[in-house]
């Protein structure tokens, strides 16, 4: 059985359906239920995702609408109206010419498809292909060091976590992320918002309660604004624009860009990812610039600590000191030679 406060969560992003306020509706299941571990949070989150999908024909929206639904309808079998739902989100896609997945059936019957011959072909050229680059190519990394304090059952809390940064994928989230950092503006500042099983969230250096904070590189975006010149734009105001689309997940123990509900409007605040989740349903929407490469266990700890309004923690969460420790270059994995 689900509980009471889950249940009122349903209730409510079922009323913003029908209003056809689905991204509500998706924030509302986000705060219940962060992995969708529930069958009717997956239903839910399915037909907000369809609705938004229609709207904007977005066939990825589709198809993560369809995964949703289709997850819900493994979990509970019995529920013909998920069923119903996905037999119709299906119907409708293979009408739009849209696939549930951007794979195609690569076998059948024990032998490879046309298009699975085609993968296997695709397959030696790609390898003939690193080959070739091996010994030219390779990423950057900066690494920086936050130094946390918490307090956890009456117990104060030390811990350390090590970031490394990915420059190469998310340029502007990378640098604007390392200067804040080199430039003290993390020093002292809080994790205001925490939710376990989710994230926790910090970086706003100017209010400390999360409304606050901004970019500290001009990145060509006023408040989310396009803008051709940083002197048309107060410094408080200068955003980032979104690079969530740069192959970079939400899995566990990443750093991520919080922004608004509009594009473009990161700044200062981020969030970390603790080793217990995996919010897929933020990819290609917020930006993953970074992994926590040691101290992910801290974060993890501080996601379960207890808090109150609007998931505040009850004692502070302090990033105590943020530094950066160097970049380096790192060479590819099959880099062999």
């Amino acid at each position: 059985m689900a509980d009471e406060a889950l249940t009122e969560a349903w209730e409510k992003a079922s009323k913003e359906i029908t209003k056809g306020k689905n991204e509500g509706a998706l924030q509302t299941l986000r705060l219940a239920d962060p992995q969708a571990s529930d069958a009717m949070t997956g239903r839910l989150v399915g037909e907000a995702l369809w609705n938004i999908a229609k709207s904007n024909e977005s066939r990825s929206d589709y198809r993560k609408a369809a995964m949703f639904l289709r997850e819900a309808s493994k979990k509970n079998p019995k529920d013909k109206k998920t069923s119903s739902l996905y037999n119709k989100l299906r119907n409708e896609m293979q009408d739009k010419r849209i696939s549930e997945t951007l794979i195609p059936k690569l076998f059948n019957n024990g032998g490879p498809t046309f298009a699975g011959i085609v993968a296997i072909l695709g397959g030696f050229v790609l390898v003939l292909a690193i080959i070739m680059v091996a010994n030219t190519e390779s990423t950057t990394t900066d690494t920086i060091e936050l130094n946390l304090s918490w307090s956890e059952g009456g117990v104060d809390k030390q811990g350390t976590v090590v970031i490394e940064l990915y420059p190469d994928d998310a340029p502007a989230h990378a640098e604007n992320f390392k200067q804040l950092v080199s430039q003290d503006k993390y020093d002292g500042t809080k994790f205001h918002r925490v939710i376990d099983d989710f994230m926790i969230q910090g970086g706003d250096f100017t209010n400390g309660d999360g409304t606050g904070g901004h970019a500290i590189i001009w990145d060509g975006y006023c408040d989310g604004t396009a803008e051709p010149s940083s002197a048309d734009c107060p410094a408080n105001k200068w955003t980032l624009g979104d690079e969530a689309d740069n192959g970079l997940i939400h899995t566990p123990c990443t750093i991520s860009m919080a922004k608004t509900s509009n594009p473009n409007t990161g700044g200062s605040q981020f969030f970390l990812i603790p080793n217990d989740s995996t919010p897929n349903w933020l990819d290609g929407v917020h930006t993953v610039f970074g992994n926590i490469t040691s101290g992910c266990d801290f974060v993890t700890s501080i996601s379960e600590v207890q808090t109150g309004q609007n998931d505040k923690p009850v004692s502070d969460v302090v990033i105590e000191s943020a530094e950066f420790l160097g970049s380096e270059e790192v060479d590819p994995w099959y880099k062999f030679w």
